[in-house]
């Protein structure tokens, strides 16, 4: 049978079901006007049959008023709790969250927290709801949802806006109460508000563009952990034993993170208050993996700068490419001046250029002079969970600027990496490289040890720098250094 004659069958089946049904309903009818009027004359020839029809037409309007009242009342009650729509509609089931009641004096959203909240479910139906209902109870907002599987249980990553008034304690307990374990909260801020598949993709642009963001890229991508690049070779020419399988491994109750460097050596990561889950050892291979295809890379922006006496100079980043330059330099400045910047024996400052110029342990900054020869070097080295700055300027070269403009683009980069402070190693005695960190014009603390001072600009403090993600370096105009152009 085809669809059109069973739509045809259909319809004349239907068309006769039309006029039986009519037909009942007339004499339905019929019957009750019969029936109606035989009751009629007999209570109206009786000798109180006035009174009972008055009385018998207020009790219907009576019922007819309760009917419509419990039905309208009844049409909005929610559904019970735990039912299900079994009708032929689709219509969602209720959330807990919209079905909690609003009590009086509801929390407005200026008044909220965000928060970070990770914990342990067991791996069942029903054990995130039970999380989710709970949350409900104390009027938090579930923003996003990340799920780690496990191979027992899973872990759930929140990120929630709560009531400002709401402990973080009460939090862990509530969701303890509802079977997470293992729970683990931190304050959040709007950054967190990000989808993480649009966050991770910007983190692999950003290592596309630079080989130096990998460190970084890792570090947002994990949260709050401390990165170690260990070179397969020291810088004395020794190799360092430093190995890690092809694939990575976790280890120390998967708290440590280690994966194979590109460039050679081991980057290790840790994470002592919280462990890494397979999901996110994934994803940090996969950014690791991303750099070793791309292979060496930095943005190639630059900028020309005008010094007072009219000479120009470019500033542009530098790499290992830079390593002869580099040298050349070296053995043109003064023991003196590789002496306050390296610490150690003058001979040994050729064997700290190709660390300093990797890309995996920093950014570096190079000036060249209109001629292209190299004249100074800037250093932003990771160091940790604290970050390094280091110049040299060649002696013909000093005290021109130049030494301040690196270090005003170095915090720079320091702000956009989202680093809390920079600090610098030198000697007391060098007076240019405690002017230049002066005029930061930022929180300094200075500490002082048998000749080493170690100063400390805090990035986090008000007026400084707003730093914003750039692929070259920004033009300014430097104090003392002519106007900066294009």
């Amino acid at each position: 049978m085809t669809d059109v004659t069973a739509t045809k069958s259909a319809r004349r089946q239907h068309r006769h079901h039309h006029w039986r049904r009519d037909l009942v309903e007339l004499a339905a009818l019929f019957t009750a006007v019969a029936v109606a009027d035989a009751v009629a004359n007999t209570i109206a020839h009786g000798p109180e049959g006035p009174y009972l029809l008055a009385v018998s037409a207020v009790v219907l309007i009576a019922t007819a008023a309760f009917h419509t009242w419990w039905a309208r009342r009844h049409s909005h009650a929610p559904p019970a709790e735990g039912g299900l729509d079994t009708g032929g509609g689709t219509a969602p089931a209720l959330s807990a969250v919209s079905a909690a009641p609003e009590p009086a004096g509801a929390t407005t959203p200026e008044d909220s927290a965000l928060w970070r909240m990770r914990t342990t479910v067991r791996d069942e139906p029903g054990s995130l709801a039970a999380l989710c209902t709970a949350l409900a109870r104390l009027r938090v907002d579930i923003l996003t949802l990340q799920t780690h599987p496990l191979a027992e249980g899973t872990v759930d990553e929140f990120l929630l806006r709560a009531p400002a008034s709401l402990p973080a304690a009460e939090l862990t307990r509530e969701a303890a109460a509802a079977g997470g374990t293992s729970t683990w909260i931190e304050r959040a801020d709007a950054h967190d508000l990000v989808d993480t598949p649009t966050r991770v993709l910007g983190l692999a642009t950003r290592t596309a563009l630079d080989a130096a963001e990998l460190p970084l890229a890792l570090r947002r991508l994990l949260g709050r952990c401390t990165i170690h690049s260990v070179p397969a070779v020291s810088l004395s020419g020794r190799p360092t034993g430093a190995t890690a399988p092809v694939e990575g491994a976790l280890e120390d109750g998967d708290r440590v993170m280690r994966l194979r460097d590109p460039n050679g050596g081991v980057i290790t990561i840790e994470r002592p208050y919280l462990p890494f889950t397979p999901t996110e050892f994934a994803r940090a291979r996969a950014l690791v993996e991303l750099d070793a295809r791309l292979g060496p890379r930095i943005p190639r922006g630059q900028d020309v700068l005008t010094l007072p006496e009219g000479n120009e100079i470019t500033v542009r980043r530098a790499d290992r490419s830079d390593l002869r330059a580099a040298r050349a330099m070296h053995d043109r400045c003064s023991d003196r001046t590789l002496g306050l910047r390296y610490h150690g024996p003058v001979g040994d400052a050729d064997r700290y250029l190709d660390h300093l110029l990797s890309p995996r342990f920093g950014r570096t900054l190079a000036v060249e002079t209109a001629s292209g020869r190299l004249v100074a070097l800037g250093h932003l080295l990771w160091d940790g969970d604290e970050t390094e700055v280091a110049l040299l300027v060649e002696d013909e070269w000093q005290h021109r600027g130049i030494g301040s403009e690196l270090l005003r683009r170095l915090v720079e980069l320091a702000v956009e990496a989202g680093c809390a402070s920079v600090y610098a190693v030198t000697q007391s005695s060098n007076t240019g490289m405690v002017a230049a960190m002066r005029g930061l014009n930022l929180p300094l603390d200075y500490q002082i040890e048998e000749g080493t001072l170690v100063i400390t600009a805090r990035l986090d403090a008000p007026g400084a720098p707003n730093g914003a993600p750039s692929s070259a370096p920004v033009h300014r105009s430097g104090e003392g250094h002519g106007q900066a152009r294009r």
